[in-house]
């Protein structure tokens, strides 16, 4: 299919809420990468004995083929994607395919964007139950009085985004059922990103943040739930190899002090993934897999 045949099927909706079979929610894992999946390995660890419970979904370059074992929960999971340019709207249009393939499964609920360079923090079930027992999609969205974020508004953005209105986040976002699905019919703002939000914009962390803070503000927890560390600053994040990865390293990320809230009470527990981490992180992670992370 064409994407605007996609879209147009993914946006479909049932009218009647009560679904006519038994129906077992499931996360859909969205991965967004250029080749190969490095961590594969350790997501399949992740999964292991949780079939059912999610989906997955790998949108890389067209001329790239995943593969795999016939066993891996990757396989036969490569959608038919488009060329991809860092800091331009095809990043969005990635996004989109994924989220549509993945709304074509009326079994999926939640849904989880990572990368290649993503890694599971916790457990397959304690990442189940978070996100399915949240009422609340996790984007980040702010605005902030730098170039990095209110300079990028485009005036020609208005009337139907304003200035007050624009909104930037981590592009690596978990989203409810309805939420995905608004996003994926999503023409008026998209067009408008499209049009106005030129490369140094960059949409991907724009149009999301900001389309949810117009249509579904009150329903988003305005926070991420992927650890990244963007301390030493640049255009990218800090990048974690073999000699960082350590059982005390994940054990901080999971336990940084920061202070959220998780179904309107405060917790600690924030973040169920992080990244940016390089290749040769995969040994010691998987060492630590069946103790730290206990799958």
């Amino acid at each position: 299919m064409k994407d605007e045949e996609l879209f147009w099927r993914a946006s479909m909706a049932p009218r009647v809420e009560e679904y006519p079979y038994q129906r077992v929610p499931k996360v859909a894992f969205l991965f967004r990468t250029r080749g190969p999946l490095p961590f594969a390995p350790l997501w399949e660890r992740f999964f292991h004995g949780h079939e059912g419970l999610y989906s997955v979904y790998v949108h890389a370059l067209p001329e790239y083929r995943l593969n795999v074992s016939s066993s891996s929960p990757f396989h036969g999971r490569q959608i038919p994607s488009g060329d991809v340019s860092w800091g331009s709207i095809t990043l969005v249009d990635a996004e989109k395919r994924l989220l549509a393939n993945a709304l074509l499964d009326f079994s999926n609920e939640r849904f989880v964007l990572v990368s290649e360079s993503c890694v599971p923090v916790f457990n397959f079930p304690t990442v189940y139950e978070y996100l399915v027992n949240s009422p609340e999609s996790y984007v980040e969205s702010y605005n902030i009085n730098v170039p990095q974020c209110a300079g990028r508004y485009n005036p020609r953005m208005a009337p139907d985004v304003l200035e007050e209105q624009w909104r930037k986040g981590s592009e690596w976002f978990e989203l409810s059922r309805d939420l995905a699905a608004d996003i994926v019919a999503d023409r008026r703002y998209y067009d408008i990103f499209r049009k106005h939000c030129t490369p140094s914009c960059y949409p991907d962390e724009h149009y999301i943040p900001t389309y949810l803070h117009l249509r579904h503000g009150a329903r988003n927890a305005n926070r991420t739930v992927t650890w990244v560390d963007w301390s030493r600053g640049g255009p990218h994040p800090a990048r974690f190899g073999k000699a960082t990865v350590t059982p005390a390293f994940v054990q901080a990320i999971r336990n940084n002090g920061t202070r959220c809230t998780y179904n309107g009470k405060p917790t600690t527990m924030c973040y169920l993934f992080a990244r940016k981490f390089a290749p040769s992180a995969l040994r010691p992670l998987l060492n630590m897999s069946t103790t730290l992370l206990e799958f």
